[in-house]
């Protein structure tokens, strides 16, 4: 199993020398609350000392935000953890779990570590179709997994869908909402995604403080489930999974609702002024529901992906090359501040215009 991976590798990209704008990650525009960097400015812990093994005050903080229940939430060394967990729990030799095409590249690794076989269900224009997936559900399926908004597509699925996809799935069937960019939805869009999982037993939707919070670096997040599910989980994790200045920080930046409003306006203005900045140029977007932006080069008159890529990079400006995911005539950018985003619209107009040439 191990032998057959595509291992998933984050690539940001490379530049020679100075500051780099890295748009290749899709982390937080805005960075981190101020909140957390005065916090961890003051407050050095007690770095001798085992953190818990839960931290209930963290799983507090976010029930407080978010309506739920702290008895239901998991927290873990980020989402991806959570991932691999659920796969090693729920799969094995024999069985299959269903992912979407272009779903987030670890889970056909974890997939696939855990010994089971992935099972692709196509998208219709990027987006996740729920026919396709159900069609793709047999006998042997234990897991399906869904990343919505996806990554790194970029489009979204209403609840509506999500509902109609867990009704149509058999009972033993464990339905995985990978939720990452929930923060960039409106709080109902989680809130349904929550009530789901409460009156079920077979959903678990998975969150992570990498995004909006401007966590990255800390690796920290949480999963909702039921209690059952809760329990088997935290029967494999590590016993010290999450670190004590990761949940110190995720209490403060959840509950710091001022910061995420700014970064969530920051985002949602710079989507639609860079969607209309591409498809201006004659590029293609799909469109976005999290904080980047998926780019076709396809048909263009101009430098294809690969070369815009190299010319940004050569102007210490990073892009996320598409080809991991079979799509070599896209790149996706993730958004920025306002300077960062100016600097991408200058440097690409002059590039578009042929005022530069792409080094070959």
């Amino acid at each position: 199993a191990i032998k057959s991976l595509l291992s998933y590798r984050p690539s940001f990209g490379k530049v020679e020398t100075g500051p780099v704008i890295r748009l290749s990650a899709n982390e937080g525009a805005l960075g981190t609350s101020p909140k957390v960097i005065a916090h961890l400015k003051a407050h050095q812990g007690k770095p001798s000392r085992y953190p818990e093994v839960q931290d209930q005050q963290l799983s507090k903080a976010i029930a407080e935000r978010y309506q739920l229940q702290p008895d239901r939430i998991l927290s873990a060394n980020g989402s991806d953890e959570l991932l691999s967990l659920i796969a090693m729990a729920y799969l094995e030799a024999g069985n299959e779990a269903v992912h979407t095409e272009y779903a987030f590249l670890v889970i056909p690794q974890v997939i696939k570590i855990a010994g089971a076989t992935p099972i692709v269900a196509a998208d219709k224009n990027f987006i996740c179709d729920v026919d396709t997936i159900l069609a793709a559900v047999t006998a042997r399926t234990k897991v399906v997994f869904l990343v919505n908004p996806n990554n790194p597509t970029g489009t979204i699925i209403p609840m509506s869908e999500v509902k109609r996809l867990h009704a149509g799935l058999p009972e033993n069937v464990l339905l995985v909402l990978d939720w990452a960019y929930a923060e960039y939805q409106p709080d109902s869009f989680s809130d349904e995604a929550a009530r789901m999982v409460e009156e079920n037993d077979n959903i678990i939707m998975t969150r992570t403080f990498s995004k909006l919070h401007g966590l990255a670096a800390f690796r920290l997040g949480w999963a909702y489930c039921a209690p059952d599910i809760l329990t088997t989980l935290g029967s494999i994790r590590g016993p010290f999974s999450v670190n004590q200045t990761a949940a110190e920080a995720g209490i403060i930046a959840v509950g710091d609702t001022a910061f995420q409003d700014v970064s969530l306006t920051h985002s949602k203005r710079w989507i639609g002024e860079m969607t209309h900045f591409f498809t201006s140029a004659g590029l293609s977007v799909a469109p976005s529901a999290t904080n980047f932006i998926l780019i076709g080069f396809g048909g263009h008159n101009g430098p294809s992906a690969e070369e815009t890529a190299r010319y940004l990079a050569s102007k210490n400006i990073l892009f996320r090359e598409m080809a991991p995911y079979g799509l070599r005539d896209y790149l996706r950018m993730s958004i920025g501040t306002d300077d960062e985003m100016q600097l991408v619209k200058q440097t690409l107009s002059e590039l578009f215009s042929g005022e530069q040439k792409v080094k070959g």
